[in-house]
Formats: structure tokens, C-alpha cells, sequence
């Protein structure tokens, strides 16, 4: 029998592109992708009628999903196997934050993570990854919230790591296949922009807020730390991920290593500029802060007997000509600020010390608006009693401080250590002026993860803040990673405002920073229980951040929305697909039958 019109490819293998039996979205019941309908010398977006164009973002010839050397090969065509080294790859960056600090490995530790994306067979399995992975992410930088939340943190990682899905699609469609070198522009742009929304987005406070910002592990790298003053966390975000989406570049494609070269020196040279021409704060003298951390106290009595640590501890600091003593989040419970004895007894020590106090009240109390219930509240004495000076804690830790809609997740409190009773929110942030005798220092307090979001202490800079005080307590979380993240937030926070900032814990870790970042003084660790003086310089003049706000953001949703433009005007220029061909004929003429 003569076929006409060309050969018939006998045993022809349906994935032609990668040569496989079988794709791994054909093992996990996918059915036959993109590629397989359209054979080797296609790509997924032939079947949308682009006539052959292997990318439909630059035109290269070479397919965004399935391109050649694309394909999953060896274990990695198994959908379980594939599965587990997106969820590892995702969990890699981790290891960039504190405790292990290995602030270098943040430039390369999304690279095993993107290539293995772009060799996504199809956008399921590309957006499958994304989401896995964003899954392993969350849990490795969490995993201290295991104890409390127990198997609530599976499903919290698993609605999170959503946010990683269309990141996967975007990281596939233009680092898959053989990358032009305008694909690679598009990608050092796009890709790290995507990541940058997912930041965002997670940084919202009942999502718990911004923590494990990726640009948050280069703390103490003082180039870093330049770049913040100029855009915040967020610029910091995109040059970490600009970075590693060039390495992988470096490894996917010959073709776009030199455009990949080219792009990482423009990062390089982007920061020198920064650390170069960026407007640098002005040292105008110091002021001694002290910080009062009575360490780990536990048993019946704790709160009272914090407090008479706390207390012990500020009576050492008496003749050190301190300006300001700042005690721990949560530091006066609720029996002991209510009996008229502690303000007394506060009173005295402000008289003995010759400075005001800065502690933390964690009670019911009646707020200025008439509100009454628990609050958190950073409250100012002087040697007179409490000065009137009082800030209530606004962004509330989920869970731990409240629970989001409790009628709905109530649950939790007997799953984990949830909250039992929901704190009240502050409405406003405060800033604090401290008497003529500490020169009339305005102070800025934060509460606890406070200090994970840029824009409260930007605020209180712009109203004047001179210091940023944070006050906390990581007891709960005493010997795992938490707490060194936290204390580093600090660092980030004093480089984006020029302005220093003193991070006073109960158990540790307490630290200091100055107007540039940089570590002032000896911090205490969680095994201290002492006071600890730090000179702090302070400066003047305003950051680029603090002027700008988060350009960054703005820039990152330009970058996308442009991406959005092209691949819309793009789609409607696409020619509309031809009339079917004339039917298959049989040998003597006649129409085959469907199915023989």
C-alpha cells in the first residue's frame, strides 16, 4: 500500500523532543502533552497557530516547554522523584538566613530550582514545581514554628506555596528551551520581578507577615546593606534573585552565556554605582542605649521573678551615664502591672539610673479611644511613673497573637499554642520624646515582628525618629533559628532609614546597629542573662529609600505588566488558523474510515 504525501514514521516516539517512552506527566496520568501532539519540531505554542516559533515571547526556534535538552530524563521522569527535588530545591535557599548564615549561597541556591523548572515538559508540571518548591521554601525557613503549630504548618505551606505556581509558569516560559538573547534579558527582568510579587503578597500581616524576604539573609554585607539604603529589602530581593536567574542561564544555554555574562556584570556595576553615589547618612554624635535581657526564667512565679531579674539588672547600669534603658517585649505581665506597687518601683529605678525606661506591658488595658482588652503596648516611665508615652502594638503575629477568623480556625488553639484570646491592635504609631537631660532623643518603638516590615519603621522615621527601638521575646523559639533571624532584621531596618536601631529581647538575641547597618557593640546571646550598654551613633539626612518608598515594587509590576502587554498584542497578531485539509484517501480513492 503507497501512502501518499511522505512516509509513514513506523514506531515514531510520541515525545519525539526528548526521546523518551514516556513524559512524566504521561506517567501521572496527564495525558499526551503538547510536545507529543506536535512532534519534535514544534512547540507548545505551534498548536495555538505561531506556525513553528519555538518562543512566542523573542521568537527564538526553540520550544518554552519540551524544547530540546529540556526533557526530564533518568529519575527525574518520575513524577514522585521529580516531586521531591522540586520540594529540596525550594528548601535550599534556607541556608542563606541565620543561624547558618551562609549569606553568599543566596546568589546560587535558586539555581537547582530554575533549571529543574525549565526542563517542565508542559505549564502543569511547570506550575507543579513552582508550587512544590514554593512548599519546600516555607517549611525550611518556618520549621521553628513546628512546635506550635504542629501539622497546621503542612497546610499553611501548601496554600503559601500557591503563590509559586504561576512563578513556575513564568520561570518555564523563558528559560525553557534555548534562550535568545532577548528571552534572556526579558528573564534577568521578569523572572525576579515574579519572585519580588510573591514577596509582596506574603508580606501581607495575615499571611504572617514578611518574613524570609530573600534579600533579608544579606544582613551583614555591607554592599547589600548599600543597596537597601537605595531601595529596601525589596532591591535587595531582585538583585539576590537577578543573580541567580543569570547562573542559571550560565547553565542552561551555550547560546546565552554571553548574554548572561554581560547582564551579571551590569548587576555588579549596578551596585558599585550605589555604594558609589547613594546618599550616605551624617554622624552627628551618639547617645548610650542600654538593654536589659533577664534570659530564660521559667516555673511558677516567671513573671514576677523576670521582673525582679529585670529589675536587678537595671540598678548595675546606675553611674554608666546611660541616656535610655530598654526592657524586652511582654516584660511586665498582667498581675504585676496592675498593682500601683510596679510604678513605683519602675519610678525608682528611672531616679536611680538617671535615664527613662522603656518596658513592655502585656495586660488588659484601656487604650485613648475607650477600647478595652489585652494589649501590647512599649510604655515610657520616668522617675515620676509612667510618662503618658505609650505605643500599642499594631501588627499582631497569627496565631500567636490572635486568631484569624477564630469561629473558623478556633481549632488550632488545640492543635498548637495558639492563642487563647486575641490581642487588640494600636491605630497609630508613636513617637517618643525622652526629657532635656538625654538631649531630647525622639525614639521610634516596635513590638516584636514589627520589625519585619519596611514601611512601619519608615514611618517613624518621616515622623522624626531619631532611634528605632524594637522591643520582643522569642522564649518560645529559644533555641532555633528564630532568633537570630530576628535580631538581623535590625540590620536592614537601620540601613534603609539611616537611622540606628537597638533590638531588645528577653532571652536573646539583643543587638544594636548603627545609621549604615553595621553592628554596633557585643549582642547578647540566648544564653545571657545580663545588661548590655551601646553607644550608638546617630546621623542625619534621608536615604534614598526613605524618600522613594518602594520603587522597587512599582518597577517590579511595570516589568510585568509589560510582559503582559507583549504576549497580549503578540496573541492577536497571530494569524488565524487555515481550513482543514482535504480528508485522507485510500488507496482506490475512497475516504478512510475513521479508526482503521
Amino acid at each position: 500500500m503507497r501512502i501518499r504525501g511522505g512516509r509513514l514514521p513506523i514506531g515514531r516516539n510520541p515525545a519525539g523532543a526528548s526521546g523518551e517512552g514516556t513524559s512524566d506527566e504521561a506517567a501521572s496520568g496527564e495525558g499526551t502533552s503538547a510536545e507529543g501532539a506536535s512532534g519534535e519540531g514544534t512547540s507548545s505554542e505551534d498548536t495555538s497557530g505561531e506556525g513553528g516559533r519555538g518562543d512566542g515571547a523573542s521568537g527564538d526556534g526553540q520550544a518554552a516547554y519540551g524544547g530540546r535538552g529540556s526533557a526530564g530524563t533518568g529519575t527525574l521522569s518520575s513524577p514522585w522523584a521529580r516531586g521531591a527535588a522540586a520540594l529540596l530545591a525550594g528548601a535550599l535557599p534556607a541556608l542563606a538566613f541565620p543561624a547558618p548564615g551562609l549569606w553568599w549561597f543566596a546568589y546560587v541556591a535558586l539555581v537547582p530550582w530554575l533549571l529543574l523548572i525549565r526542563t517542565a515538559h508542559s505549564p502543569r508540571r511547570a506550575a507543579l514545581d513552582g508550587w512544590i518548591g514554593g512548599i519546600g521554601f516555607i517549611i525550611a525557613v518556618h520549621h521553628w514554628l513546628v512546635p506550635s503549630l504542629h501539622v497546621f504548618i503542612v497546610l499553611l505551606a501548601a496554600l503559601l506555596g500557591l503563590l509559586w505556581a504561576p512563578w513556575g509558569l513564568l520561570v518555564s516560559r523563558l528559560l525553557g528551551g534555548s534562550p535568545s538573547a532577548s528571552r534572556a534579558v526579558a528573564a534577568m527582568v521578569v523572572v525576579p520581578s515574579g519572585w519580588l510579587m510573591i514577596e509582596l503578597v506574603r508580606s501581607w500581616e495575615g499571611l504572617g507577615g514578611p518574613w524570609g524576604l530573600l534579600g533579608a539573609s544579606q544582613w551583614e554585607v555591607a554592599p547589600a546593606l548599600r543597596v537597601a539604603s537605595v531601595g529596601g529589602v525589596w532591591l535587595v530581593s531582585l538583585l539576590v534573585l537577578a543573580v541567580n536567574t543569570g547562573a542559571a542561564l550560565l547553565f542552561a544555554d551555550r547560546a546565552a552565556r554571553t548574554t548572561a555574562g554581560v547582564l551579571l556584570v551590569v548587576c555588579a556595576l549596578s551596585v558599585a554605582a550605589m555604594w558609589a553615589w547613594a546618599p550616605r547618612p551624617t554622624d552627628t554624635g551618639t547617645v548610650r542605649i542600654a538593654v536589659v535581657q533577664p534570659g530564660v526564667v521559667e516555673g511558677p512565679g516567671s513573671v514576677a521573678r523576670r521582673f525582679d531579674r529585670g529589675e536587678e539588672l537595671t540598678r548595675s547600669l546606675e553611674g554608666r551615664g546611660v541616656d535610655l534603658v530598654v526592657w524586652g517585649e511582654s516584660s511586665i505581665g498582667a498581675g504585676a502591672w496592675e498593682r500601683p506597687e510596679t510604678a513605683r518601683r519602675l519610678a525608682e529605678l528611672s531616679r536611680r539610673v538617671g535615664a527613662d525606661l522603656l518596658v513592655n506591658v502585656d495586660a488588659p488595658q484601656t487604650d485613648g479611644s475607650g477600647r478595652s482588652g489585652i494589649f501590647k503596648s512599649a510604655v515610657l516611665v520616668g522617675p515620676d511613673g509612667p510618662t503618658g508615652d505609650r505605643y500599642d502594638k499594631m501588627r499582631l503575629v497569627p496565631f500567636g497573637e490572635y486568631v484569624p477568623a477564630r469561629s473558623l480556625l478556633g481549632w488550632a488553639t488545640s492543635v498548637g499554642k495558639a492563642a487563647g484570646e486575641d490581642r487588640l491592635r494600636g491605630d497609630r504609631q508613636v513617637v517618643m520624646t525622652l526629657p532635656d537631660g538625654a538631649r531630647g532623643l525622639r525614639i521610634g518603638p516596635l513590638v516584636c515582628f514589627e520589625t519585619a516590615f519596611p514601611d512601619m519603621s519608615r514611618r517613624l522615621v518621616r515622623d522624626g525618629a531619631q532611634v528605632i527601638v524594637a522591643q520582643s521575646a522569642t522564649s518560645t523559639f529559644q533555641h532555633s533559628w528564630a532568633p537570630a533571624q530576628h535580631a538581623s532584621l535590625g540590620a536592614l531596618r537601620a540601613a534603609e532609614n539611616g537611622r540606628p536601631m537597638v533590638h531588645a529581647t528577653l532571652t536573646g538575641i539583643s543587638a544594636a546597629y548603627g545609621p549604615r547597618g553595621e553592628r554596633v557593640g557585643s549582642p547578647l546571646g540566648t544564653d545571657a542573662s545580663a545588661a548590655e550598654v551601646f553607644d550608638l551613633p546617630l546621623a542625619r539626612g534621608s536615604t534614598l529609600y526613605g524618600r522613594l518608598g518602594d520603587w522597587p515594587v512599582y518597577g517590579a509590576l511595570a516589568a510585568l505588566a509589560a510582559l503582559c502587554a507583549v504576549e497580549g498584542l503578540r496573541a492577536l497578531r497571530r494569524p488565524a488558523p487555515g481550513p482543514p485539509g482535504p480528508p485522507a484517501r485510500t488507496a482506490h480513492g475512497s475516504p478512510g474510515r475513521p479508526g482503521r
